[in-house]
C-alpha cells in the first residue's frame, strides 16, 4: 500500500479539499512540478505554495479576493495575491490597490506592499494558480491549479454564509458562477491593473461595502490599515 504525504496545509483546509489531494489531477499537478523544477525556477518557494489557505484557515475565512497568478519576477510571489514579501517594491497593481484604499477610507499608504496582516484578518487572497514559472506569467495556468483552486471557492460558499468575495478582472469575475449569491456578497469591477484601474476600479469602495456587509451580518469587521 502506498502512503500519500498528507500536503503542508492547515487542517480545516484539508478536510475541506481532502478529496482533491486524493485525486489523479492533483498527483499530476506535483509529478508536473518536480519535473519542471529539474530545470526551472518556480514561485513561489515551494513551504509557501498553500500559505494563504495556512495564514487564513478555512473556519476564519470572512473575505476571499481572488488573484490570477503569482507574480513571477525574483523574490515577489510568497503565496498571497497580490502581496509581496518585505522590502520589496509593490507592484503597479497594488499601488492601486492603496490608492483605493486611501480613496474610500482614508488609509496612508503603507511602508509595506505585505498583505500578511490581511490574511490573518480573515481575507483570504488566493491566487487561481498557485505557483508560476520564473518570468513567465501564466506558465502554470494549465496544470490542473485552476480545478483546485475552484474546488476551494465552492467549497466555501458551500459551507459558509455571508462571506465577501471581491473579483477584479474578467479573469476573477468568471469565477462568480462558483459562488451562491443568496448567501454571499460578491462586489467585482475590473481590474487594478495600470491598463484598467481608472475605467471602474478607483471609486468602487469595495473595502467599505466589504466592512459594511460584515457588520451587518453581526461579523467583525476587516481592519485594512496596514501598519
Amino acid at each position: 500500500m502506498v502512503t500519500v504525504r498528507r500536503p503542508d496545509i492547515e487542517d480545516g483546509w484539508y478536510q475541506a479539499l481532502r478529496t482533491e489531494f486524493e485525486s489523479p489531477y492533483f498527483a499530476n499537478i506535483k509529478a508536473f512540478l518536480i519535473e519542471e523544477k529539474k530545470n526551472n525556477i518556480v514561485y513561489p518557494p515551494s513551504p509557501l505554495i498553500f500559505n494563504a489557505f495556512n495564514l487564513t484557515p478555512f473556519d476564519k475565512v470572512k473575505v476571499v479576493i481572488l488573484g490570477q497568478d503569482p507574480y513571477h519576477n525574483v523574490g515577489q510571489a510568497h503565496g498571497l495575491a497580490f502581496s509581496v514579501p518585505d522590502g520589496v517594491q509593490p507592484p503597479p497593481s497594488l499601488q492601486n490597490i492603496f490608492k483605493e484604499l486611501n480613496n474610500d477610507i482614508g488609509m496612508p499608504t503603507p511602508r509595506t506592499g505585505n498583505l500578511e496582516q490581511w490574511a490573518r484578518e480573515g481575507v483570504l487572497l488566493l491566487n487561481a494558480s498557485l505557483t508560476v514559472r520564473a518570468n513567465i506569467a501564466a506558465s502554470h495556468a494549465k496544470i490542473g491549479w485552476q480545478q483546485f483552486t475552484d474546488a476551494a471557492i465552492r467549497a466555501l460558499s458551500a459551507s459558509k454564509e455571508h462571506l465577501v468575495f471581491i473579483l477584479w478582472g474578467n479573469y476573477a469575475i468568471a469565477k462568480e458562477s462558483l459562488i451562491d449569491q443568496h448567501k454571499h456578497l460578491v462586489l467585482k469591477t475590473v481590474h487594478p491593473s495600470p491598463l484598467s484601474a481608472s475605467r471602474g476600479f478607483f471609486g468602487c469602495h469595495h473595502f467599505s461595502r466589504t466592512n459594511q456587509y460584515l457588520v451587518s451580518n453581526g461579523i467583525e469587521p476587516i481592519n485594512w490599515t496596514i501598519s
